[in-house]
Order: C-alpha cells, then structure tokens, then sequence
C-alpha cells in the first residue's frame, strides 16, 4: 500500500473507539445495539493486522500466551547496547504452510493490545488446530468460536478504512488481509536501517529466500538513495580549493602574464591558468607553476590579504580515479607513465630526477 494510506490505516488502528464498531442488535432486546466482540479484541486483531506480517489463518491460530517480554536487560553484542527490561517483545507463531512454530519480533505496541485483551478474555474452552491435531486455547476466540474466515477482509478492514477515510480500493485492487504483510515486509526492506533479504525471510517465516524476494520490492526512495550514496559523479569529479589574488588583476600584473591564481594542492600550490587540462595534477614534476608547501615564495602568496578563494571542480581521468581509489600503487605506476610527459614549462620528471628538495620560485618570472 502506498505509504499515506498505510499511515493513515495506522492510525485509526491505534484509536478506534465503541463508536466505530459494528453493531448487532441483541436478541431479547430488538431495539438495543451492541458490538459483536469486545473493544479490546478488536484493538488486538487490528493491532496484529497492522504490525505482525502474519497471513490470515496464522492471526486466526494465535494462542493465549503468545506474547513474550523480555524481562531483563539485553546486551546487543554488534552495538554495545544494553536493552532495559520490556523493551523487547516476542510474538510466538504458529506452525504454517512453510515453517514450523517460531518466535519473531514485534512492536512493543501490539504486544500492549493483544494483553490488554487478554486481561479481559472471559474463559473460553479449547479447539482442535487442524494443523497439528492439538487442543489450544486460541487467543481470539469469543462465546466458544474463533474469529472467521472472512472477519479479518469483511470487518475489521472496511472498519479501518472508514476510521481512517481511505477507500477499501487502490491501484493494486482491493485492501485485503495479505496487503498488510506484504507492505510490512517492504518496509522493513527499506527503511533507512533495514533488514536484510535472510533476515525478512526468517521474519516473515518463509523457507526460502526466494519467497521473500517476491515482498522485498525497493522503493523508489531507496533506489534514488542508493544511486546517490555511489557517487557516480562525485567519483569521477574532485573539488579543489582555487586562491584568487584580486590586487594581481585589479592591478593588470595578470594581463601582463604574471600569476593571478593558485590551484591548493595540499602539499603545494599550482599557478598554472590551465590547471585542468595538465596531466601531471596526480603526480606533479615540480615545474617552475610549482610552489611547494613551506617555501617563501607559498608563504608570501597565502599571507597576501586581498586574496578570495573559491572552489572548483576537476573531472578526473581514468587514470586518476584508479590512484584515488586504490591508493599508492596506483598513483606510483601514474608518476611513472609521467616520466617522460613534459609538464607545462617544458621540464620533464627524468630532467629534474638530480633535484633532491622542492626549488624556491621566483615570483617576478613571467609564468
């Protein structure tokens, strides 16, 4: 279900009232009305419908006692985290088509109603469960019988849609008891934390894997946050600070060729105008548009007080993106296929290879 209707139907799930009941009129008083089965049975049914995931017949085959708390702190290992007590609530499953009975997870919230309702139950006899031939005491079971087949799609739906003013129909058909599992479990696929595919299997009580996936629909909003979260184009694309001397153009000394602004290496700066389009950013040969880091002429430049800085972005080559991503080796074997690659003053790495430190740059050289 779309996630303004399921929200809505939430809602009316965790406050219906008397008035919102059907009502049937008693028999030795015609004119007297009075719903079928008590307020907190009905809260409890609507409550499982909405936050267990179960199928019909396993919301039909709850037993007394199905809820379980845990009464002492717990100690999540992966986190560190330690639960305080009734924090956790269990809600024990029936035997199904395809598991045996088991022991899930729910909010705190259904295990509320379905105790508030049994604080109330009136003493019922036991029924035969077909499905494992034993005498249990069902826990929705009212005047000696169950709730029906049809209760769940016929009463307790058409009783939420109108409390919570959504149509019992959508694009996908009409709102039926499984509508509820089925948006439960892609939900919890896709929440910003969710589960994953083998943790949903054994949630929903499926054998396979391969069950699970037909529930494990990704949104929409997923899917846009796992395309942003590769950062395709911030992959391909890197940000570098630019320096931009005003008093240099202000004062015409740029249009006379001088440097005017400078690429924020990190461990340098770079005053060549066509910074972009060199290929030796990665793995620079420590031409004459090279300042390193500590030397009077960077200091000199960064201390200036009319400078502006600003930022640019700079489209990777593939051979850049590989040293970004894989680190030393990478960049090593780029500086190699550089050796021999003159930068932009003419200089390749081989002729500078008897340098042993950075060299001071002469500020008034043209360049």
């Amino acid at each position: 279900m779309a996630d303004d209707v399921w929200a809505k139907l939430l809602h009316a799930g965790m406050n219906l009232t008397m008035a919102d009941l059907p009502m049937a009129e008693c028999g030795h008083r015609p004119r007297m009305q009075k719903p079928w089965y008590p307020l907190e049975m009905v809260r409890a049914v609507a409550t499982v419908w909405l936050f267990a995931g179960l199928r019909q017949d396993e919301i039909r085959r709850l037993r007394v006692g199905c809820i379980r708390w845990q009464r002492e702190e717990l100690a999540v290992q992966s986190t560190g985290e330690t639960l305080p007590p009734n924090s956790v609530c269990m809600l024990a499953v029936p035997t199904n088509k395809t598991s045996p009975a088991y022991t899930k997870p729910v909010d705190p919230l259904l295990g509320h109603a379905v105790t508030a309702w049994e604080k109330v139950r009136p003493a019922q006899p036991a029924a035969l469960d077909a499905k494992t031939g034993e005498m249990v005491h069902y826990i929705f079971s009212y005047r000696g019988q169950r709730i029906g087949t049809l209760y769940l799609n016929e009463t307790i739906i058409p009783v939420l849609c109108r409390k919570a003013g959504v149509p019992e129909h959508d694009a996908r058909g009409r709102i039926t008891s499984h509508r509820a599992r089925s948006t439960l479990a892609t939900q919890l696929y896709n929440a910003k934390d969710g589960m994953s595919l083998f943790e949903l299997m054994e949630w929903l009580g499926h054998r396979s894997p391969s069950a699970t996936q037909h529930y494990a629909k990704i949104t929409p909003t997923k899917l846009a946050k796992a395309y942003a979260d590769a950062d395709y184009f911030k992959r391909n694309v890197r940000t570098i600070d630019v320096l931009i001397d005003r008093n240099a153009i202000l004062s015409g000394d740029a249009a006379q060729g001088k440097p005017w602004q400078y690429y924020d290496l990190g461990h340098g700066l770079c005053t060549y105008n066509f910074f972009e389009q060199c290929p030796h950013r990665m793995a620079c040969a420590k031409c004459t548009f090279y300042l390193p880091k500590g030397a009077t002429a960077t200091l000199l430049e960064e201390g200036k007080v009319n400078l502006h800085r600003m930022q640019q972005e700079i489209k990777l080559t593939d051979d850049e993106r590989s040293a970004v991503d894989d680190g030393i080796e990478a960049l090593t074997k780029l500086a190699e296929r550089l050796a021999a690659v003159p930068a932009p003053d003419g200089h390749t790495r081989d002729q500078l290879v008897q340098l042993t430190s950075p060299r001071e740059v002469d500020l008034s050289a043209p360049g």
